[in-house]
């Protein structure tokens, strides 16, 4: 790393779950590829969860940016939030790096699945993509991102 590298040039925010407080069910984020970084991480976020909620978190991989032949990474998954337990207001984060997709099988996109379970909550996730390949990694950036200083 060169000392006059900004942080903003090593990562970028590629997809996101915007903070809000989450109905029951399954949400996720973009998918994207991994063709421009050599890993990604994904930061889980909660905030106030509702009474008997849980909350999971996994990455999955496809053929395509349309989700093509969709399959969980092994691995990849966080062990579940509880509201009773270890829920409310913390952080989780999953670490993936691009050799570990079935590139065998053709796979290069990625998205990051939240599952809500058992009551309403407040959640926020983050795809960043760490170590881009040939570029600064705030030319990958997600359109959401206004403004770099």
């Amino acid at each position: 790393m060169h000392l006059n590298t900004k942080g903003s040039e090593n990562i970028a925010i590629l997809a996101t779950l915007e903070p809000a407080n989450q109905a029951v069910g399954t949400m996720v984020t973009n998918w994207v590829s991994l063709a421009h970084f050599h890993a990604v991480m994904a930061v889980i976020e909660t905030g106030v969860m509702g009474t008997a909620a849980t909350i999971d978190a996994k990455l999955q991989q496809a053929l395509d940016t349309s989700g093509a032949g969709v399959k969980d990474i092994p691995g990849k998954r966080i062990t579940q939030l509880t509201q009773a337990g270890n829920g409310s207001n913390k952080q989780a984060i999953i670490n993936f790096r691009a050799e570990e997709l079935d590139t065998t099988g053709g796979f290069l996109w990625v998205r990051l699945a939240l599952i809500i379970s058992g009551a309403s909550s407040l959640v926020a996730a983050k795809i960043w993509g760490i170590t881009p390949r040939y570029h600064p990694a705030d030319t990958f950036n997600q359109a959401g991102v206004v403004q770099i200083i």
